[in-house]
């Protein structure tokens, strides 16, 4: 991702769906105008899911997705409807391309039901019209198309563009918690797991969210913290910090002045907190054999002390004093049946659509399995959450705060 782009999560998801040979695939490349996606007449061409980031006009910044036709069949074919299924849990509109000589199909049908549990978004293009001598006035939510002779392609683009709208006033990740020329300590640790160079997207995220509100932002290492506090001769309005030096921090910044974390604040941005602080009471409760889901929502080349594979379940073992049985997935592998776990341990998620982090929730709380992430994690097993969540009173008083 180049330092201008606008990051992944934050982009508007459309995905395109349908059974094979609906013209998916012409559909994205008609309304993208590029050749986004390889057309055949042969059925199953997409094969996995497509992603494209880009900016689509009258939307702005989107991440397309051409997903795998949802009537394949046989070993592979439920792989790939199972892939499109994971696809719909991260896309914010949906696109059901259907065949306009066909109608609607079972197959079709059959994500409209799901589109609508899930509480999505959706259009239904009928592609292809370009073959029918006539056809009934669309519905609200219908568009007829044609991709080859380009055809009711703006219209789908101004529909997408009206279901996609963001609500400028959407929860900020630290924005609303500042003031103009309040300036925030942010602590970052420059150690082996730090990407040589640059810092790493949620500290950049957090600059500029401060940087909006007219606030500034003093960013140092966990060495430095002291010593910087003492110097500057007035009280920062908020310390962050990265959760693995969590203990260190709260050491070195004085108890009146407010202190959270990085993750803890993604995890309100991505509608995470409230559950995590909920289900991390649960590590009182893990027994030995007990199953834990480490969940990150990244994929990255893990270092020798990962926080996730190593420095959590270690202090997670070395806390309970229990033999835990503990399981890391990443990116997209987040298991659809969490009955065998105890206790989910997610990470911040500033990889992943706010879209995609509630549906984990859901999922767990729908089996019943607490949820967590790391930064609350941390904090409580340092014995800090209270003191890191000050600045959410009702988050606080559930603590006993």
């Amino acid at each position: 991702m180049g330092l201008n782009d606008t990051p992944s999560a934050e982009r508007v998801h459309i995905g395109f769906f349908g059974k094979r040979n609906a013209g998916k695939s012409s559909v994205v490349n008609a309304v993208t105008e590029q050749e986004l996606a390889v057309v055949s007449d042969v059925k199953g061409t997409t094969t996995d899911p497509v992603y494209k980031a880009m900016e689509l006009l009258p939307v702005g910044p989107v991440m397309i997705i051409d997903t795998p036709g949802f009537d394949d069949a046989g070993t592979l074919g439920d792989l790939r409807v199972r892939k499109t299924k994971q696809v719909l849990n991260k896309t914010d509109v949906s696109v059901l391309v259907v065949d306009a000589s066909e109608g609607l199909c079972n197959c079709d049908h059959d994500l409209i039901r799901i589109f609508k549990e899930k509480g999505l978004k959706y259009i239904v293009a009928f592609n292809k019209t370009d073959l029918l001598p006539s056809h009934a006035p669309p519905q609200e939510n219908e568009v007829y198309v044609s991709a080859t002779q380009k055809t009711g392609i703006n219209e789908l683009k101004e529909k997408i563009a009206e279901l996609g709208k963001t609500d400028d006033a959407k929860l900020r990740i630290v924005g609303d918690l500042i003031y103009p020329s309040d300036f925030i300590v942010l602590v970052v640790p420059i150690d082996k797991s730090a990407p040589k160079g640059r810092l790493i997207l949620p500290q950049q995220q957090m600059i500029r969210d401060i940087l909006e509100t007219n606030a500034a932002a003093i960013v140092v290492k966990e060495s430095e913290l002291r010593e910087t506090l003492e110097s500057i001769g007035k009280k920062p309005s908020l310390v962050i910090t990265d959760s693995q030096v969590f203990a260190k921090v709260s050491a070195d910044t004085p108890p009146d002045i407010p202190l959270t974390s990085f993750s803890i604040l993604f995890a309100r941005y991505k509608g995470l907190l409230q559950s995590a602080v909920k289900g991390v009471a649960a590590i009182e409760r893990l027994r030995d054999g007990d199953m834990v889901l480490i969940a990150e929502g990244c994929t990255h080349h893990r270092q020798c002390d990962d926080i996730g594979s190593v420095k959590i379940p270690r202090w997670l073992r070395n806390y309970t004093g229990k033999k835990l049985n503990i399981k890391t997935t990443s990116g997209a592998e987040f298991p659809e049946d969490l009955s065998e776990y105890a206790l989910i341990i997610h990470c911040g998620g500033c990889m992943l659509s706010e879209r995609e982090v509630r549906y984990r929730v859901k999922c767990a709380a729908d089996q019943n399995v607490p949820i967590t992430n790391y930064g609350t994690v941390i904090a409580y097993m340092q014995g800090i959450l209270k003191r890191s969540l000050e600045i959410f009173p009702h988050l606080h008083a559930e603590m006993g705060g």
